[in-house]
Formats: C-alpha cells, sequence, structure tokens
C-alpha cells in the first residue's frame, strides 16, 4: 500500500513554509539561533539567556469563537503552520467527509506554560483558586483535539508524546491507521514551543550549549532547545502530484536509560533495519540521511556507530539542528518535513543537499560516515532519504520518504 505526504506546513526558528526553509538550508545561510531569555521574561520569570531556535513572528490569531481551553502558544504556534495546508485539508474533508480524516499531532510542551498564571497566584496569595485554569490546555491530546475542533473532523484524534520521537512517532501512527482503513486521510505532525519547564530540565541535565550546537565534531558539548510545528496530510490516494510517499518506517526501544542512549547504538540500529526492511530498498537506495544529530558527546557517539554499522560510510549525512534547535517533540516532524523539501524535483530541481553546519573539526573517536558540504548534491536516480529521531527512555524512530517507484 502506498501512502502520501502533501507538501508540508514547517514553522521554527528559521522562519515560516518550505520555502524559507530551503532558502537557508540551501545557500549556506546564517543561522537563527541567538542568546536569548525571553522564553523566561515573557512570563515574568528570572532565567538566564540561552542559544535558542525561537521563532520570530507574529502568529495567526485564534478565530474569536475559539474556547479559551483551545488557546495556548503551543497551539497557535500549530494553528499559524496550518494555515499553509489549509487546502490540503479541505480538500481531503471535502473528499472523503469529516468522519473519514483523523488527526495525530505529537508534542512534549503541550499547553504547560498556560499554567504559570496559576502558580505565580497561588505563591502570592496562596490560594490556588484565583487564576483561571483549563486542564485541557495540558493534555498531550490538547493540539490534535485543537485541530480536531477547528476543522470539524471526526475520526480518531490524539497526541503522541514519546519525548524527541514524538513527531515521527506521529507519522508513524498516521500510517497505521490508513493501512488499517480505520480512515482516508490523516492531519499528522509535530509541535513544541520554548518553554521555561524544558529548558531548565536539559540544563539540569547538563547538556545545552553556550554556543551554536556543533554536532558531529571533536568540540561538541551540547544541544540548542528550539520551537517549530510542522504538519502533513497523509493519504493513500495520490491527492498531489508534489506529493512525496512515505516508503517505510521503523521504530524500537531499547530502554537502556531514562536519558542517555544505549552507547552501542542497538535501538538505533534496530530503527534503521526495521525501517529499511518495511520497504523494498536496500542500503544502497538511500541517498540522504538527516540526522538525529543533536551534538551531545552520547548521542552522536552512539548515531554515527548506528549509521556505520548499517550504511557504511558512502551515504550522505546531515544535521539540520544547528539551524533550528533541538525542538523536541516537533523534532520528527519538522526534520520530516525538511527531508520532504529536499527530495522534491519541484522546490529543489538542482538536487543540493544542505552542507552540514559545524566547525569541520572530526571526531576521531567517532566512526567515519559521510558529512555533507557545501557540493553534496543527490546522486542520480531516485531521490530517497532517511529521518532519524532518537528520544529518552531509547524510544527511536527512522522515517523513510522519497519518490515513487
Amino acid at each position: 500500500m502506498k501512502l502520501f505526504l502533501s507538501r508540508p506546513a514547517m514553522v521554527s526558528a528559521i522562519g515560516n513554509d518550505l520555502n524559507a526553509h530551503l532558502d537557508v538550508l540551501l545557500n549556506h545561510k546564517a543561522s537563527p539561533i541567538s542568546a536569548t531569555d525571553s522564553p523566561y521574561a515573557a512570563h515574568g520569570i528570572e532565567g538566564k539567556a540561552k542559544m535558542l531556535g525561537e521563532v520570530h513572528l507574529n502568529l495567526r490569531a485564534f478565530p474569536a469563537y475559539l474556547p479559551a481551553e483551545h488557546r495556548s502558544r503551543n497551539n497557535q504556534l500549530l494553528w499559524h503552520a496550518l494555515e499553509q495546508i489549509e487546502p490540503q485539508i479541505k480538500q481531503a474533508i471535502s473528499r472523503f467527509g469529516q468522519q473519514r480524516v483523523a488527526v495525530v499531532i505529537g508534542t512534549s510542551t503541550t499547553g504547560v506554560d498556560e499554567n504559570i498564571p496559576v502558580f505565580k497566584y497561588a505563591a502570592e496569595h496562596n490560594d490556588w483558586s484565583g487564576a483561571p485554569f483549563w486542564q485541557q490546555q495540558q493534555y498531550f491530546s490538547a493540539p490534535a483535539d485543537f485541530v480536531a475542533y477547528q476543522y470539524g473532523v471526526q475520526n480518531a484524534s490524539y497526541g503522541i508524546s514519546t519525548a524527541c520521537t514524538s513527531g515521527a512517532r506521529a507519522l508513524i501512527s498516521a500510517a497505521r491507521l490508513l493501512k488499517a482503513n480505520l480512515c482516508d486521510a490523516v492531519i499528522c505532525g509535530g509541535v513544541d514551543t520554548l518553554s521555561p519547564l524544558t529548558i531548565s530540565g536539559f540544563s539540569s541535565l547538563e547538556v545545552l550549549s553556550a554556543q551554536r550546537t556543533n554536532p558531529l565534531s571533536a568540540n561538541r558539548n551540547g544541544i540548542n532547545i528550539g520551537e517549530a510545528a510542522a504538519a502533513f496530510v497523509m493519504t493513500r490516494e495520490l491527492m498531489d502530484e508534489d506529493a512525496i510517499e512515505l516508503l517505510g518506517y521503523g521504530a524500537s526501544s531499547d530502554a537502556y536509560h531514562m536519558s542517555s542512549p544505549h552507547p552501542e547504538g542497538i535501538g538505533a540500529i534496530l530503527a534503521f533495519e526495521n525501517a529499511l526492511n518495511s520497504t523494498a530498498l536496500s542500503t544502497s537506495d538511500i541517498g540522504w540521511i538527516n540526522l538525529h544529530g543533536t551534538g551531545t558527546v552520547h548521542n552522536d557517539q552512539m548515531e554515527t556507530l548506528a549509521v556505520a554499522k548499517v550504511f557504511g560510510n558512502q551515504t550522505a549525512c546531515t544535521t539540520t539542528k544547528p539551524y533550528t534547535g533541538h525542538t523536541l517533540g516537533a523534532a520528527g516532524a519538522l526534520e520530516a518535513a525538511i527531508l520532504w523539501a529536499v527530495v522534491s524535483r519541484t522546490h529543489n530541481p538542482q538536487g543540493i543537499l544542505p552542507a552540514q553546519l559545524w566547525d569541520g573539526v572530526r571526531d576521531e573517536a567517532l566512526p567515519e560516515i559521510l558529512i555533507t558540504n557545501a557540493n553534496s548534491r543527490w546522486a542520480e536516480g531516485r531521490r530517497i532519504g532517511a529521518s532519524s529521531s532518537f528520544a529518552f527512555g531509547g524510544n527511536n524512530a527512522v522515517l523513510i520518504l522519497g519518490e515513487s517507484a
């Protein structure tokens, strides 16, 4: 069974829409990651400036009728992105009916910051009842519930929260719904916003870099947190001639450690192999891998080991996180959207692969993989690529996107 992904909706620190992302990534423009304390300052909280991938846009206003429980910055970032694919959403609803369109959205922050006024009021007045609180804003299903409400779709609607694989897992779940014939189209993707909670949490793990993240380098020292939203309409029918096929996917969970990956990449290797085994493809068919590539010592060691073991050192590899930051629950969807854009001959006719943004100092302790540079291009033939995502608890996911045979 073939599964097709529409042109994606994309918002990140890079900018708004697919073309903005390709312009920066393919033309080697400056990274937007910068030092800021705005996630703290926005809530009147003291916090040190961090290197973050912040979205600097006036987000699309919610409709006046939208109930308060659906109003959060996280949902608004997703709402802003969805404007880019509303024609595809409306086409799917018109073609299949509201009862046959599902929603699956990944997130980790959801609307957690919306409770900050409640905590502040309680701390100042010793009273938890003096500030408005809507529990719905806190649910991991909140973005999916919002999308279902806003577009009136009535099929399955749920959230995925598996930390940094959430966005990728949402696409996998969408594929399974379609394969089971439980629906005919799925609005799927991921969204996360910068939050004092997650920034402070990663800071306590001592994995935040004080500079722009420098993945794959001997000098790498951590991640930059970012925020983003990315979404697709996935269908069995080809609804758009520009659509890219979801050729395969794989997942695993090695449960090695609460926050660290298995040092030998066992779960990552299995996810890559499961993804390949779900297709009729071999490793030589994969022309580019958009790596998880967080820039931490442990992730890059594990991931390069897994890539080298499965693919050797002839498959071009890049991590785009030095441009977007690590967008957590949105990362798997955002990086799949970047893969979609790079595969597309309509949007990338010259076949350029993003050059790795780093200091170029190879870590001799890492297995050798083929890291892209300014001259990297797709090979002749079908364009097929993979996007890898790895998360807390040893949760791993790999998506394979490409041109149809």
